[in-house]
């Protein structure tokens, strides 16, 4: 009897063994006839310009906002490209064309997507306070005085330093083009505007200082400081046929001035780069749905 009592419990122990595990197989293919969860992701290559670092962290928000997971690469320019081109990015917001990034663009254009336009007339120059009453570079000899003979410039290796040393030599400028940085020259900017005393800076937009003052581009009628740009969207080849609905945002990401100088000012007055973004993000749903392709 004792002998029947344990083959039977061996039994009803075998058979509930069997059952948990039909169970567990059961959750198994349960799982595996729900839909699967497609992870979404996408890769943003950009540029540390104040402009730059608005834009991606402004489309990482929006992107998160449709589900992606997203990495953002700081790089310079011509490692830019050739990411873009190796397919290391999937995209990028920061691409300056035709003129500042020309040789990059002659260099990878033909392994590159180009997606859109996403900012117009982004120019550089020479800027004063609107209260100046010159409008343009060929004045600048006939009021020395006032400027006390000096162009205020960033770092003396930037690009528009060098053009401005040609414009100081293509319209005779009696002028001393004092290199800063761009904290400096933006602070000497403001120091100036608060005193009302005249100031000519090398500048370009977008920045955040046209959104803090009235300023005015002096113009250039001898086309030294060349056309203005627009930045561009770049993606990787084969984007579009990858990830349409990825594809779709970033063909309709296009903003304003006014727009990213609101980011860029937040960021100089002080806030993180995700805070900037995400005040702008809060402040323009209808912009953000028409990107997502959600708008009513």
């Amino acid at each position: 009897m004792k002998s029947q009592i344990k083959v039977l419990s061996v039994i009803l122990v075998l058979a509930m063994l069997v059952m948990v595990s039909g169970c567990a197989d059961q959750g198994t293919t349960d799982t595996g006839n729900e839909e699967d969860t497609v992870t979404k992701e996408a890769t943003i290559g950009y540029v540390l310009w104040d402009g730059e670092i608005a834009s991606t962290n402004v489309m990482k928000l929006v992107l998160e906002q449709a589900g992606y997971d997203v990495e953002i690469i700081a790089v310079d320019a011509g490692a830019l490209y050739q990411g873009l081109a190796d397919s290391q990015f999937d995209f990028t917001t920061s691409a300056w064309l035709p003129q500042t990034q020309r040789n990059y663009w002659e260099q990878y254009g033909d392994d590159i997507d180009s997606v859109a336009v996403n900012l117009e007339d982004c120019r550089i120059g020479l800027v004063v306070p609107t209260y100046v009453t010159i409008d343009s570079i060929e004045e600048l000899n006939d009021n020395k005085e006032q400027f006390n003979g000096e162009i205020i410039g960033i770092d003396p290796g930037a690009g528009i330093m060098s053009t401005t040393e040609t414009a100081i030599e293509n319209y005779s400028l009696d002028y001393e083009l004092v290199s800063s940085s761009s904290a400096g020259m933006t602070a000497e900017l403001k120091s100036s505007i608060e005193d009302d005393d005249w100031v000519v800076v090398t500048l370009w937009s977008p920045h955040w200082a046209f959104n803090s003052f009235d300023l005015k581009y002096l113009e250039d009628p001898n086309g030294v400081y060349g056309e203005a740009d627009h930045v561009e969207t770049l993606a990787r080849v084969g984007l579009e046929e990858d990830d349409p609905e990825l594809y779709g945002i970033i063909s309709r990401f296009q903003w304003t001035h006014d727009d990213i100088q609101s980011v860029m000012s937040n960021l100089e007055a002080g806030m993180s780069e995700e805070e900037a973004a995400q005040e702008w993000v809060d402040a323009n749903p209808e912009k953000v749905n028409e990107w997502l392709g959600t708008e009513e």
